[in-house]
């Protein structure tokens, strides 16, 4: 036994055998692996109500396994008797590919994880369905930028001279895109505080109304009433007053309509006609109930206003142009007088040789 022993060192001690061995032993660690995550892990998390961690898990399964043949080759390599300009380029091709399957499964998980964070509807956090874009976005650079900080360092590339011309060229390149870099950001803040989101129908301070059809990083797209589609750069709706027709407690929207009636009408009448035309226009909902205001004595009528709600601020043309036709088709037929205004021109004298 004592002589056995001896040389059995020697037989382990040859170089070959020795990169034999350990890559022996990292094959079966990889199928160790393997089975374990097939047989023990996707098992377990099947049984959950959640698709992420099965998804999770799918991902994780092959980077485990290659990180595994890496390292054991990376391990194996060290006991070849290599020089060391040979085995530094091999380690660096093997950390190469080891933070490449590192960094793909990394960002792989994390958009798993972000679209199943957004999907949670009791959350009102960070993490929503419509900062889910910039969130995935921001992740994947961080992720491969990590990654290619570390594959430079893997191969012993000084970043140091890179980052300060890249700081220089920043500098350049951002007073040159000033506006283009205005409407990124404008894009980002419009997307984490949401004053309007793909639907809703918003009026800038411009007058310009329509329905919000994409949200970009750079710009934003409204389809108008007349079925043409602007774009507008984030950085105009940025420092703009926006007015969402669509948000608050529900989508309904007021209108309003104007009436002026002569001096001398019968209010209540008034008010009966007006509540009349309401009740019969379609789009016009009855909960809240359409109301109308006796408003103000004008210049040359009494002026009141019928408030009607729709459903839809989409309806909102329609319902004026129905509303306009009923009331003045009703009034007319109850001969109440719509006033407009008159002038009454008094001539003091004639001018002369105008006489007679």
């Amino acid at each position: 036994m004592s002589e056995l022993m001896p040389k059995m060192s020697e037989f382990l001690a040859i170089p070959g055998l020795q990169t034999g061995l350990i890559l022996g032993l990292t094959v079966a660690a990889a199928i160790i692996v393997r089975l374990v995550f097939s047989r023990f892990i996707m098992v377990f998390v099947r049984r959950t109500q959640t698709t992420a961690d099965d998804l999770i898990v799918e991902t994780s399964r092959g980077p485990a396994v290659f990180l595994i043949l890496i390292a054991g080759a990376g391990w194996a390599l060290t006991r070849l008797n290599l020089t060391d300009r040979l085995e530094s380029v091999i380690l660096s091709v093997l950390v190469t590919l080891g933070v490449v399957l590192v960094g793909v499964a990394a960002a792989s998980i994390a958009m798993v994880v972000l679209d199943s964070l957004s999907h949670q509807m009791d959350r009102a956090g960070l993490v929503q369905p419509r900062t889910l874009p910039l969130l995935q976005i921001t992740t994947k650079i961080l992720v491969f930028g990590a990654c290619a900080w570390f594959v430079f360092v893997s191969w012993g590339i000084d970043l140091t001279t890179w980052l300060a011309s890249a700081g220089i060229i920043g500098i350049a390149v951002g007073f040159a895109a000033k506006d283009t870099l205005a409407n990124l950001f404008a894009g980002i803040f419009i997307l984490v505080d949401a004053p309007y989101k793909i639907g809703d129908f918003i009026v800038l301070d411009d007058g310009v109304r329509g329905e919000v059809v994409e949200i970009g990083i750079r710009s934003t797209r409204l389809l108008t009433r007349d079925d043409v589609e602007i774009t507008v750069p984030n950085a105009v709706i940025g420092g703009a007053k926006i007015v969402n027709q669509t948000s608050g407690r529900h989508k309904k929207m007021r209108v309003r309509v104007a009436v002026s009636v002569a001096y001398g009408s019968d209010i209540d009448e008034v008010r009966q006609i007006l509540m009349a035309c309401a009740h019969g226009v379609q789009y016009v909902g009855v909960d809240p109930e359409p109301r109308v205001r006796f408003r103000e004595f004008g210049d040359s009528g009494l002026n009141f206003e019928l408030q009607v709600w729709i459903d839809q601020p989409v309806f909102r043309g329609h319902v004026v142009d129905e509303l306009n036709t009923t009331i003045y088709k009703a009034l007319n037929a109850e001969n109440i007088e719509i006033p407009y205004p008159k002038r009454d021109v008094y001539i003091k004298e004639q001018p002369p040789g105008r006489e007679g």
